[in-house]
């Protein structure tokens, strides 16, 4: 962990975008101790995230927005940055039939209120059906995206269970033997 970033103060919070802003609200609103921290670069992909954190890229909490399309809900699986989403085992836990379909920016936008490369796992304009996912357990802190593709927060695994309500399940795919 770069550690300089830790301890670095947000002087700048006044001019955080207006995501951040809803991210750092509902945070703070659940007792969460870590406020959002806007990197100097934008942090689209989880390596990017990783690599201006001075972390592994599996302790980026990354936020995938799919598609039911029963329902059109939207359903947001909070991944491990090194692992990639079975969209059958997703299909298969979130129920009714589902099938899922891929999420446009603009599907993401009006259900989230975020953007691609900033989708937070909390402060959603309208709440999606959520999974998180159990490969994240295999570290002590994680790191999310915080509303804008600068903005990032510290939290553990244990505290996404509680920030979001959502249950901890199996929906990567198998990791080759290597």
């Amino acid at each position: 962990m770069n550690e300089s970033l830790e301890a670095r103060p947000e002087p700048n919070e006044a001019r955080w975008p207006e995501g951040v802003h809803r991210v750092a609200r509902a945070l703070r609103e659940r007792g969460h101790p870590h406020s959002p921290l806007m990197l100097d670069d934008a942090a689209r992909t989880a390596q990017q995230a990783a690599d201006q954190l001075g972390i592994v890229v599996g302790q980026i909490a990354k936020s995938i927005i799919f598609r039911r399309k029963s329902d059109d809900a939207a359903v947001l699986v909070i991944t491990s940055g090194d692992r990639r989403v079975d969209e059958k085992k997703v299909a298969a836990l979130i129920g009714q039939g589902a099938a899922l379909g891929r999420a446009d920016a603009d599907f993401v936008k009006s259900r989230t209120g975020y953007s691609i490369g900033g989708v937070s796992p909390v402060a959603h304009t309208q709440p999606p059906v959520t999974l998180i996912d159990r490969e994240l357990f295999r570290f002590d802190e994680i790191w999310a995206a915080a509303g804008h593709p600068h903005g990032v927060f510290k939290l553990r695994p244990q505290d996404l269970e509680r920030l979001t309500g959502a249950p901890v399940a199996d929906v990567v795919q198998q990791q080759a033997n290597g």
